[in-house]
């Protein structure tokens, strides 16, 4: 019989795990040849999330739980759950409902025709409207510029092989941008296109920095394209300015008199280039501080506890 493992990262989810739970019983059901683990790792929680957890594993040894020691963010922890599943086939699923679990039938349907990579597409969101289209831009800009051909409006919600898995695992990335290594890893992958659904309950816990997070670790793992435009419009900047002083120079030669440049050009380009060389100091930035990420190679998360492993 093959094992699939569900895997769902979850913070301050109380309303939303008992409907996640019951969902995710009730189509496994459908697929009497499977077995299945749920497996949810604990972000360190501050409400009853994981006292409901423990409610749920005492009664089913298939829902497993990993618990943080500490808050060790959205990007490491999801990632490590991930590679502590054991199926043959790795299903990530979020604990709000806006990764719908019915396509888990879909899911592995695709997979038993052959495709080691199935994933879900949002070609529509019930979310607001400017957040969606700010997110379709976002999503055109870097697969633009990125050096693999990564899938649009793609949030990771899909199942993954055993053999996909196992290439994560000797990757050992310690800040993963799990959107690219899917794409990196090469292997053809099945889209089915959803239409996301409203949260279940609650606020999403993806604010504005977080999500500046993933889109920043995306350009930074996937391009350099920031980084050779930063020299492009240094080059630029400096030949404009040189084209301009030149200018003045001419024109208050030629009617020394009359011609008063003031102080006013002078201020405008000096916030002007020093706007464009904090903007490309913040971009080199972010990528030295990917590279230092790197090196101090520290574990994705520290676990407190284990629970059903």
């Amino acid at each position: 019989m093959k094992t699939l493992s569900i895997v769902t990262p979850c913070y301050n989810e109380e309303g939303n795990i008992a409907v996640l739970i019951g969902r995710v019983r009730e189509l496994m059901a459908q697929l009497p040849a499977y077995d299945f683990e749920h497996i949810f790792i604990d972000n360190c929680s501050t409400d009853r999330t994981l006292l409901l957890l423990k409610q749920f594993a005492a009664e089913d040894r298939r829902i497993k739980i990993i618990v943080n020691a500490r808050n060790f963010g959205h990007i490491r922890s999801p990632y490590y759950a991930l590679l502590q599943a054991q199926g043959d086939a790795v299903i990530s699923l979020v604990a709000d409902l806006q990764d719908p679990p019915d396509l888990i039938l879909e899911f592995v349907r695709h997979w038993e025709a052959g495709h080691k990579v199935v994933v879900g597409i949002k070609t529509r969101s019930r979310e607001s409207w400017w957040m969606y289209r700010l997110r379709g831009l976002y999503y055109r800009m870097i697969k633009r510029v990125a050096d693999v051909e990564l899938l649009e409006q793609f949030t990771g919600f899909g199942l993954y092989d055993r053999k996909i898995m196992d290439v994560l695992r000797g990757l050992r990335e310690p800040y993963p941008y799990f959107r690219g290594l899917i794409s990196d890893v090469g292997y053809d992958i099945q889209r089915v296109e959803y239409t996301q659904p409203e949260r279940h309950h609650g606020k999403t816990k993806n604010g504005f920095f977080s999500l500046f997070d993933i889109a920043m670790l995306g350009f930074t793992s996937y391009s350099k394209v920031p980084l050779r435009l930063a020299t492009l419009v240094g080059f630029f900047t400096a030949g404009l300015s040189l084209v301009v002083g030149m200018g003045y120079l001419i024109a208050k030669l030629l009617f020394w008199n009359t011609f008063t440049a003031g102080v006013a050009p002078v201020m405008v380009g000096i916030f002007f280039l020093g706007s464009v060389q904090l903007i490309f100091m913040g971009i080199v930035g972010e990528y030295v501080g990917a590279v230092f990420t790197y090196v101090q190679n520290r574990p994705l998360i520290i676990e407190k506890e284990r629970i059903n492993f």
